[in-house]
Parts: structure tokens; sequence; C-alpha cells
């Protein structure tokens, strides 16, 4: 599924303390989102057991914080919980962060038989990302889950919640509900396309995200090595595999690239208009 895609940061140039270089990216890629269980403006409670997931259709999301499950490592049969996972001693691995137990997703199983299922596949370990922090020191590496959004930037996305966003693609295809701009506690990012309605709902109650994409999360990484203020503008065009029938980003991608491109053009005027108050 094709789209539009913004991610905007801003670095503060040293010799002029009030002007600032925008580095815009504008780029075309692949996108999965969902949203789920949203209150109070699109915060996410912490505890969404038996909350109904609620669909977002093409709605334009501001992170909090980006990150979530980025790496992850696959563990062979028959360790747990509490076996030392490979090279965890080392520090490139942790058990800190959760995993996901394959079993758990089994189906087609009597009551009886429930506690007793497995899975070779067994456990995936979440992961942090490594960096190199530019004011770090050299060659010593530090662990990322989470890139926070600017909080700067995202007080003056707030202005945004009220802006109208087109809601049908033609006379005959519109969304069902009407799509707004919303500020979320998490998102996550990962290389890998999610139409699944288990997965979504598992990440969801594990890690308390709702959008998700496939591409943010590098330059969000970047930004935080290179200790660049970051946010992050991305448009829903899909439900993640919560949908009813079909995937929907063929019918609204075209949809959500708009929108998303209307939301980016506000947030620069704002934050133009709020710089030269400065």
């Amino acid at each position: 599924m094709l789209m539009e895609w913004f991610i905007m940061a801003l670095l503060e140039m040293q010799t002029h303390p009030y002007i600032l270089e925008m580095l815009l990216f504008l780029i075309i890629g692949l996108i999965w989102d969902f949203g789920a269980g949203r209150q109070n403006n699109g915060s996410i409670p912490r505890n969404c057991d038996q909350k109904r997931l609620e669909s977002l259709d093409a709605r334009t999301d501001l992170r909090t914080k980006l990150g979530g499950p980025l790496s992850r490592i696959l563990v062979r049969y028959g360790q747990g919980a509490d076996d030392t996972l490979p090279l965890e001693n080392n520090g490139d691995y942790t058990r800190d962060v959760g995993f996901l137990k394959f079993s758990d997703f089994t189906s087609n199983i009597s009551a009886a038989d429930s506690d007793t299922v497995d899975n070779q596949l067994n456990n995936l370990w979440y992961q942090p990302e490594e960096i190199f922090p530019v004011d770090g020191i050299p060659e010593q590496r530090q662990h990322a889950l989470w890139v926070s959004v600017d909080s700067n930037y995202y007080r003056i996305a707030k202005n945004l919640e009220s802006l109208k966003l087109d809601a049908c693609i033609d006379s005959d295809t519109c969304l069902t509900t009407t799509p707004k701009v919303v500020l979320v506690d998490r998102g996550t990012s990962a290389g890998f396309y999610l139409d699944n309605a288990a997965y979504r709902t598992f990440i969801y109650n594990k890690f308390n995200v709702s959008p998700v994409d496939m591409e943010s999360a590098s330059v969000a990484l970047i930004c935080l090595q290179q200790r660049i203020p970051f946010i992050a503008i991305r448009a829903l065009s899909d439900l993640a595999g919560g949908g009813t029938a079909e995937n929907e980003a063929d019918t609204f991608s075209p949809l959500a690239a708009t929108n998303s491109v209307a939301v980016v053009i506000e947030f620069v005027k704002l934050l133009s208009t709020h710089h030269s108050k400065l």
C-alpha cells in the first residue's frame, strides 16, 4: 500500500539561536496502522483488557513516543522466561522488554488441552535498538526502545486537533467515521507489514501502542542519535487486520496521503508563527 508520509525534525543553528533549519522528509512508502481503545482525545488507557477496538480509518496521529518492539530474538525450543538469552551476559540482548509466546495463539484446540499446547517456534523476545549518540563516548553504545517526541512540537501540534480533514475519496467512497487529528501516547515502527488482528491486539496490550508503521523508527533513531528534536505525523490508511472485511489500504491510501499533506502544511504554518514570536 503506497502513501505519502512525512517526518519532520528541526535543528537549531548555533550561530543564530532563533533561526531554525527545517529538515522535511517527503517519502513514498508503505504504511500499516491501527488504533484501539482511544479516550480523552487520543490517550491510550494503560489497562486495555476487555476494551473494544475502535476503527480509526484514515485519521492522522502525532506520537508522543515512537519506538516499541523494534528488534527481536527468537530462541530455541524448550527455553523459557527464566533462561538466559544468547549474548545476554554481554549486554547484546535483554529480557527486560518482554516476549511473545507463540503457543498462546494456537487455535482449534479444546479447553482441556489449552494448558498443555506447545509450539516449536517457542518465544520471541523484543529488544531495544543500539545507538551511538553524537555527544556520547565514541564506540560506547546505548540502547533505545522509545524515542520521545519534542515537547515543544507536541504543544504546537495540539492546535491541529480541530483541523478538518477529508472523509471521502469520491462521491461514492467515504469513511464510516469522520477522520480527525489525534495525539497519542505511543506508536511503534518495525520492518514488516502487519495485517493480523491477534498480533495488533497483542502489541497494544503489551506495549500500550496504537499507530503502527514501517518507516518512522529509522528517522526517529537518527534524530535521537544526533540530538535533533523530533515529531512524526502519520496518516492511517488501514486497520492492520482489525477491520471486518479485507484490508482497507487499497481504498483509503490516497485519502490518507491527502490528509497527511494537509496536516503537515498546517503544522509548518503554526511552527513559523510560533518561532516568529520568540
